[in-house]
């Protein structure tokens, strides 16, 4: 069957870019690079990047922002969980909060800062008869020099995605059993959830929390949106040396991305020292009897949290929304005073091209990473045999990696090959970030699928394709559809993969928008990352909306 293809193409393809990427970016880095005159290995590139300025500051931000955001986010959802596991305010934040999920870190980036700028709606509301302001107040919030508005807006938009493969793991532990258990000893709801449940449930989500720590270290569009900027993060100013036109800047931007996989390594070697020293805490406290039987305060303070996370994302897309169409806004006013779309059509002929290139790209490769994810899933249900302790973390390798460690590297390769700039290549590598995701959404409800329909229609003499195209399919058409609106949206999202691969030749939404952050033109930005946020969320209302027309006349069978 073709399906045996499936888990070595997708393991060569998951594994195959980083390693050549990784070797693309380490060799430059220690100055060896012919076709720009680097013959010897030496380590002048890496004493170029010592001097730098700045450099170790920019390092540390990078280092410190990722192990902020990741662990406030991983704190927020485990109390979130431990606390409204099972209510009905935890159906009612969960559905909430998973749209969240197809919005691009860009979009909610823009949206966060149109928000919380000294100009921005959150100040025009409260002004002047709250804060007494007549003009914008001269602090600095956006960018400033702690990276607080960058930890806040990372912190906004890994809470959805933690939860979410949160919510995947619990059913495979017995909470509610474990719930009544503690209990009855006397613990508080969120002090047993704590002691007796996450351990289980943090052991099948580390990797997804390593992949967020990495992802936050290293970052590039929102980090260029509401990071510091002097000096700014340690991937922004890779990507600024990458493409300077100087290039002998890429042994000096290979050296830098080589400390960048430095960073994130060191970031992932503190939260597993972290790891230790909060499980000897936990496990010190249920000794000592700490109950916390009266959470009530916590509880409800932490609903608020999450709520508020929530609001943020949809209040900055609303502020997107706003700008987009707005004409004379003066400071204090809460709305404009005009709305037009002018706006709109001086974007519109800018925006034809790298909207068809967006939507092509996203479009194919996510066709390939769903045709993929699918073959790897019926090899797995032929064979019975899941993904082992090795195969697993290769699905997240292109996650757990620095894209700046290795896709500098990669770049390299597709330009000794003449296919940089090209649709091709940059299909492949938006593939290497889409399959992951798509197959990490699909696996779950394939894997949960209940078999017994197979065994009837194999004991009515129907083959196994068969089966699969006209049993398995059409039952679990909602979970597809759903996880290539997943990869639709991870693709679109894309910056530094467009950018080092297209090469500044096939621009998309995410690499203008991100482009005109610079520009300080909200509304314009706003018309960018408005459709930037569109174009997924038409990818979900296709995934939810297709399964409901066709199985239209089945609704009287649900259960």
């Amino acid at each position: 069957m073709i399906s045996k293809l499936g888990p070595p193409l997708t393991i060569l393809l998951l594994a195959g870019p980083v390693l050549a990427g990784l070797a693309g970016t380490l060799l430059p880095a220690f100055g060896y690079l012919p076709a720009l005159g680097g013959d010897t290995l030496s380590l002048a590139p890496f004493v170029e990047l010592a001097a730098q300025p700045g450099i170790q500051r920019s390092a540390w931000m990078s280092y410190y922002t990722g192990l902020a955001s990741a662990a406030i986010s991983l704190v927020i959802v485990m109390l979130f969980v431990a606390a409204w596991a099972g209510t009905r305010s935890f159906a009612t934040i969960q559905h909430l909060v998973s749209p969240l999920l197809s919005v691009p870190h860009a979009a909610a980036a823009f949206g966060f800062a149109f928000l919380i700028a000294p100009s921005g709606v959150l100040s025009r509301l409260t002004s002047p008869w709250l804060t007494g302001w007549e003009r914008p107040p001269d602090v600095i919030i956006v960018n400033d020099g702690a990276a607080l508005s960058l930890i806040a807006g990372l912190v906004v938009k890994e809470v959805p995605f933690l939860l979410l493969v949160t919510l995947a793991a619990l059913p495979q532990v017995p909470v509610e059993r474990t719930r009544k258990i503690t209990a009855l000893l006397g613990y508080g709801r969120i002090a047993g959830f704590v002691y007796a449940s996450w351990p289980q449930i943090y052991r099948q989500i580390r990797l997804a929390v390593l992949a967020v720590i990495a992802f936050s270290a290293s970052v590039v569009d929102v980090a260029a949106i509401l990071g510091p900027t002097l000096p700014g993060t340690l991937a922004v100013r890779l990507a600024g040396w990458m493409n300077d036109p100087e290039i002998s800047m890429r042994f000096l931007a290979s050296a830098g991305a080589v400390l960048q996989l430095g960073v994130a390594a060191a970031a992932i070697l503190t939260w597993i020292v972290l790891e230790k020293a909060f499980g000897s805490g936990v496990q010190f406290l249920g000794q000592a009897g700490y109950s916390l039987r009266r959470d009530r305060w916590l509880r409800h303070t932490i609903w608020w949290l999450m709520a508020l996370a929530a609001a943020l994302v949809f209040a900055g897309l609303g502020a997107l929304a706003i700008w987009s169409v707005a004409g004379l806004w003066q400071f204090p006013n809460a709305m404009p005073d005009t709305l037009t779309l002018k706006s709109w059509m001086k974007a519109a002929p800018r925006i034809a091209g790298p909207l068809f290139t967006t939507f092509i790209v996203a479009l194919i490769a996510t066709a390939i990473a769903v045709a993929l994810a699918t073959m790897c899933l019926v090899r797995e249900s032929a064979t019975g045999r899941r993904a082992t302790r090795f195969t697993l973390p290769l699905v997240y390798l292109p996650l757990v990696v620095p894209q700046v460690a290795f896709l500098f590297g990669l770049q390299l390769v597709f330009v000794l090959s003449g296919t940089v700039a090209s649709l091709p290549a940059l299909i492949f590598v938006h593939l290497v970030f889409v399959l992951p995701y798509v197959f990490l959404s699909l696996s779950d409800p394939w894997r949960a699928f209940d078999t017994r329909y197979e065994a009837i229609a194999a004991g009515l003499g129907k083959s196994r394709t068969a089966t699969l195209w006209r049993i398995r399919a059409p039952m679990l058409l909602r979970a597809i559809l759903t996880a290539a609106a997943v990869g639709f949206a991870v693709s679109i999202g894309q910056y530094l993969p467009t950018l080092l691969v297209g090469a500044g030749r096939l621009p998309t939404i995410t690499t203008e928008a991100v482009a005109l952050a610079s520009g300080g033109n909200r509304r314009v930005i706003g018309v960018y990352a408005f459709l930037q946020m569109l174009l997924p969320l038409a990818g979900f209302a296709v995934a939810t909306l297709v399964p409901a027309l066709l199985f239209r006349r089945f609704r009287a069978m649900r259960a």
